[in-house]
């Protein structure tokens, strides 16, 4: 089905007549510069690993990457984690004051946040009591200002992934950004919707260094996109967003693929773990299906739940505020050792 989706009548109109800075690095970027000397930049001369400003468009990440994902170097924008691309998302293409976008809760809440932070509507609509996208809800929603939906596939903090259905129908019947944040999905048996970019030219996937990768603490976030989404999104990305430190430990660790694989592998086992043992937790009264690096679970008492857990020394995360998730409690999987030690607290409480 034709989409007809066109870029142009999204694109923010002070963000199509901006000239992009151009850093001292970015001039130089087609030359070989093994042997040059570089006065251009203010830098202090005397080297030390960092005394150089790093590479604006981290190419060297943006290469190892590509040849994982199988796309192409001009489909990648890397940021100071998820939640900055996520917000050039909304600078790019969502006028404050005028535009809206639809999230899907419960769901990550920076998509709220960040809507607020750039005076734009945020419509939400809940999602069904399976955790599945309402889709003639969202449709419904819909207006001419309505630039974004954000989807969480897998979800946070519901744990499953949205039918393919679902997202096939946006895809092919909204007009804007059909966003899909896949943070979590290394951990789910489903193919990441980046082998779709080609077909869909509104699609935008976010991914993370943070969670499969263990990198948290260096904050990477990713995104895969159309070539001409990624352009309008180089356009208004600060000039050196990503560290050089940053980008050099993302390329230790994207080469260690079987430590990767290893470690995902261990985090699967011990949630399949954790999901047989909390069936005989007495107070869980309901353990949703999760395809992620936690488990969501209804319980009797949530803030009661919740308390006796801090006070045997292990933090969760209370979920019961937000909607569809009265009384529930999301379990991150940890070590094996982390896991037993919460197993032993389940049964004592």
């Amino acid at each position: 089905m034709e989409n007809n989706f066109d870029i142009n009548t999204i694109i923010r109109a002070n963000v199509k007549q901006l000239k992009p800075y151009s850093s001292a690095r970015d001039e130089f970027e087609d030359f070989d510069t093994a042997d040059m000397i570089f006065l251009d930049a203010n830098e202090n001369p005397f080297e030390n690993g960092v005394n150089r400003y790093p590479d604006p468009q981290q190419m060297s990440v943006k290469g190892i990457l590509a040849k994982q994902k199988n796309v192409k170097t001009n489909q990648i924008l890397l940021g100071n984690g998820s939640d900055e691309v996520l917000d050039l998302l909304f600078r790019a293409f969502c006028e404050p004051k005028t535009d809206n976008v639809i999230t899907l809760p419960p769901t990550y809440g920076m998509y709220g946040v960040l809507a607020n932070i750039n005076a734009v509507e945020n419509k939400e609509i809940l999602l069904s009591e399976d955790f599945q996208p309402q889709i003639e809800k969202i449709m419904e929603a819909v207006n001419e200002n309505t630039k974004i939906i954000f989807l969480c596939s897998p979800n946070n903090p519901t744990g499953n992934s949205f039918s393919d259905e679902s997202v096939v129908s946006l895809l092919q019947n909204f007009k804007g950004l059909v966003v899909i944040d896949e943070a979590y999905i290394d951990f789910s048996k489903k193919e990441s919707w980046i082998n779709e970019l080609d077909e869909y030219p509104n699609l935008v996937i976010t991914q993370t260094l943070s969670k499969a990768y263990g990198l948290a603490g260096i904050r990477l976030g990713i995104c895969y996109a159309s070539a001409e989404v990624i352009s309008v999104l180089n356009k208004i990305k600060p000039p050196y967003n990503v560290n050089e430190l940053t980008q050099k430990r993302a390329l230790e660790r994207l080469d260690d693929k079987d430590k990767i694989k290893s470690e995902i592998e261990s985090i699967i086992r011990q949630r399949e773990e954790l999901l047989k043992v909390l069936l005989n937790v007495n107070f869980v009264e309901k353990i949703y299906p999760t395809e992620a690096n936690f488990i969501l679970v209804k319980v009797d008492d949530a803030n009661k739940r919740y308390d006796e857990l801090i006070a045997k020394g292990i933090v969760i995360r209370n979920r019961t505020t937000q909607p569809l998730c009265d009384n529930c409690l999301r379990l991150t999987v940890g070590t094996e050792q982390e896991n037993m030690k919460l197993i032993e607290v389940l049964k004592q409480l």
